[in-house]
């Protein structure tokens, strides 16, 4: 194999890859990248850790000879990291070494045999649709935070996408995740094309990694192919980056079950001063008391937080509250975690008693609604 290309887009090309490639690997060839160089000037480059996969193909400056090989993705991203702007960057592969030239530099790198590589097949296929590549973010950013780290429960390390009726809305697309202590849901129209689709659970890294790569392809489309155990998402267009990840096979729970219908206090206030005053507050809290107590009267709340090693500390918030006196408690970081989502001016929460979960939201046309468990305080 013979090639040349622009370290600008080799670049790129390797910083989409090599963040999938993990750093201690007991499998050599998982720490590779595998690079391929076809004729029509065109290379492709693919990074796997068996259960995620992200490819890329790009414009080459030239191809003298096709061929494949894979390279350290690491040491690769780093040569060309620092090698100087503008330049040429010369792939060549002779007696399992691959020889990078560009400009006076030479590396040889230890290389594997493509054939080793393992591809993720990824089979049929049946749902395709296709999303805005600023709403697939939005959908990320609103539910990510709230995805267990809990290895045990398996089945609640992703976002779960499913479809759902709804009498007075219509057909739509839900993306929900949960640990347990809180819950994220965010709802869209269902896009054309997803009607029939099996309930799936995309693991936490391949929403991360999707994440990483909505970021260059915001006024996009996003191609999206799942079957019950694979999802492949295309950004870019023809030649663009492909993500396919294997999907979590487990049952994600009923969790319309714990999202409350019946609470009849409402508290209305301003987010950010909320945060900020659940973030002052806080400061004193230690692992051990991590909640923060909200004790609502007329028209006000008064946050407070008792720590045995570090004193008290309590706030006033403005609010518009007009039900009965109550005092509840939470987790100051999954508060914090929920209002930093909120954009608008004020955020909703609908209250029943200290011990049942309070839903919080912008207002009720909001395609993003929380369900936080209190705390005991």
């Amino acid at each position: 194999m013979k090639a040349t290309i622009e370290r600008a887009k080799l670049l790129r090309c390797l910083s989409h890859v090599q963040s999938v490639v993990e750093r201690r690997n007991t499998i050599p060839i998982l720490s590779n990248v595998l690079i391929e160089a076809v004729e029509g000037n065109r290379i492709r480059i693919m990074a796997t850790d068996l259960d995620l996969q992200v490819g890329e193909s790009l414009d080459a400056v030239s191809v003298e000879s096709p061929g494949a090989i894979t390279v350290s993705a690491h040491l690769l991203f780093d040569i060309a990291r620092k090698l100087p702007d503008g330049s040429q960057v010369s792939l060549e592969t002779a007696d399992n070494r691959m020889l990078v030239k560009a400009g006076r530099s030479r590396f040889q790198l230890p290389t594997l045999p493509r054939d080793d590589f393992p591809v993720i097949v990824e089979g049929d296929l049946p749902t395709s649709f296709e999303l805005p590549a600023k709403l697939l973010a939005e959908l990320i950013d609103r539910t990510r935070f709230a995805i267990s780290t809990e290895e045990t429960r398996y089945y609640l390390n992703g976002i779960f996408l499913h479809v759902a009726d709804d009498a007075s809305a219509g057909p739509l697309l839900r993306a929900a995740a949960t640990d347990g202590h809180r819950l994220a849901r965010f709802t869209l129209p269902r896009p054309e094309g997803a009607e029939g689709m099996p309930d799936v659970i995309v693991p936490r890294k391949a929403v991360g990694e999707l994440r990483k790569l909505l970021e260059e392809a915001q006024d996009s489309a996003v191609a999206i192919d799942l079957s019950a155990s694979k999802i492949r998402f295309a950004l870019g267009g023809e030649g663009g980056v492909v993500l396919t990840s294997k999907l979590i096979d487990g049952t994600f729970p009923d969790y319309s079950r714990v999202i409350p219908t019946g609470n009849d206090k409402l508290l209305k206030l301003d987010p950010k001063s909320f945060y900020q005053g659940v973030d002052r507050v806080a400061t004193i809290a230690t692992e051990k008391t991590r909640a923060v107590k909200m004790g609502l009267e007329a028209d006000k709340v008064t946050l407070s937080v008792t720590s045995p090693d570090n004193g008290t500390a309590a706030e006033e918030v403005p609010a518009s509250y007009a039900s009965a006196e109550l005092e509840i408690g939470f987790n100051a970081n999954y508060l914090k975690d929920i209002l930093g989502q909120i954009d608008g001016d004020t955020v909703e929460l609908h209250l029943a008693d200290p011990g049942a979960p309070t839903l919080i939201r912008q207002d009720e046309k909001s395609p993003a609604l929380y369900v936080l468990m209190p705390m005991r305080v």
